[in-house]
């Protein structure tokens, strides 16, 4: 039987589970030989260099790399398999200093009078990611390029990932630009299969309680994920997970919740702090609370041009008038990442790495006293705030971040 932790009782042989920390939308920038792939991601942010700071300053267990369909990716994670620095893992991934990387796609697809949005697509092996670029070439102008358009409908997308042995997760469903809910339909069984759907990703302006509202999503598991499109994007927001061990299969596993694998907490900035969280008016640059946010013009300036915030799309689009957490589903945890707060700089985040080695250690591991031994009381106070998420926040809008307000403790 299972135990409290996920491990098993003695003399039982299946294995004992643990928890993983993982970041499954990460973009790749540049090849190493310079070939751009996501046109506005850091030229950083080639496949190692992710790997690097995923597993060293980041501390994830498992990282989902998109963009790995490009050819001269490809080429470069051949490169660090025949070099021995990574290695491909029997239950799908590819291992680099105890993280594993999963291989994955970001794909837009558009449905004709509806509009545009993103799919993620997991592969198990480079074998099976290679035979899919090979598809996708005939249906794509650049299949070199991050999140292209697709020409096939989202159902005939579905059936070669699934056909390959992928998963599909529906990216961040509800921002106005490429979400599904946000930018396409008002239900995703308007456009996907839901049966070849593993999981959905919340974005950075939605979180659990918000998508409760919405009856069709109470099938599926939620991760949150930085969709980090430069280094120390990395783990802004992310998951842990109780696995076997960081792989392809133990990932689809805890998606379906089976075996005792599954998510078991989402950590992700409040909505309040995401760029989409409310509606913002093109013509005035204010942000639209409440009904100043659904009236046909915007009350400051008349202005008919708005930017549908999240919370927004999702009361018009809810129904329900209260929110449902069905069981399995993960806590959401509001979290404020270290680069976020307020007087913590580079110099002092390096203090911090170099007395707790990684940021996961620093925001689940490391007591109050031991940070305030090292960057001072009034800064541990405000990391601790800010792992608890009762950092005094703004709301965000219009692709504006909200702000974090370290003078006010809401503990």
């Amino acid at each position: 039987m299972t135990l409290p932790d996920g491990s098993m009782t003695p003399g039982d042989p299946r294995p004992t589970l643990k928890e993983f920390y993982a970041d499954l939308h990460i973009h790749i920038g540049r090849t190493t030989s310079g070939q751009a792939v996501k046109i506005s991601g850091s030229k950083d942010l080639t496949f190692a260099n992710i790997a690097k700071e995923a597993a060293g300053r980041k501390g994830m267990d498992l990282i989902g790399i998109i963009d790995c369909h490009s050819p001269e990716v490809q080429k470069d994670i051949i490169d660090c398999l025949e070099s021995g620095e990574m290695t491909e893992l029997p239950g799908g991934g590819i291992a680099y200093r105890g993280t594993t990387i999963l291989l994955g796609s970001e794909i837009e697809i558009y449905e004709e009078g509806k509009g545009a949005a993103h799919l993620l697509a997991y592969f198990p092996d480079l074998a099976v990611m290679s035979h899919f670029t090979g598809w996708m070439a005939g249906h794509m102008k650049n299949v070199n390029l991050s999140s292209q358009r697709i020409y096939v409908t989202a159902r005939k997308l579905q059936e070669e990932i699934y056909a390959r042995g992928g998963i599909m997760i529906p990216a961040h469903v509800f921002t106005p630009h490429k979400g599904i809910y946000g930018n396409v339909a008002p239900r995703m069984s308007d456009v996907l299969d839901l049966d070849m759907v593993s999981g959905v990703e919340l974005g950075l302006s939605a979180d659990s309680e918000m998508a409760g509202l919405i009856s069709e999503l109470d099938r599926f598991t939620f991760v949150t994920n930085s969709d980090a499109h430069s280094l120390g994007k990395i783990g802004r927001e992310y998951n842990r997970i109780r696995l076997a061990e960081p792989s392809f299969r133990e990932f689809a596993m805890a998606l379906d919740q089976s075996e005792g694998r599954r998510v078991t907490a989402n950590f992700g900035l409040n909505p309040r702090l995401g760029k989409y969280h409310r509606t913002y008016c093109l013509g005035c640059s204010r942000i639209l609370d409440g009904e100043k946010a659904m009236t046909g013009a915007c009350p400051h300036c008349g202005s008919l041009k708005k930017v549908q915030g999240v919370l927004d799309r999702i009361l018009d689009i809810a129904d329900r008038k209260q929110p449902v957490q069905p069981d399995g589903r993960p806590n959401y945890h509001y979290q404020v990442p270290l680069e976020f707060i307020p007087g913590l700089g580079k110099a002092t985040r390096k203090k911090l790495l170099e007395r707790f080695g990684t940021e996961m250690a620093i925001l689940h591991r490391a007591s109050e006293e031991e940070l305030a031994g090292t960057v001072g009381e009034t800064m541990a106070r405000q990391i601790v705030m800010a792992r608890n998420g009762t950092l005094s926040l703004s709301a965000g809008g219009g692709g504006t971040y909200g702000k974090v307000d370290v003078s006010t403790d809401k503990s």
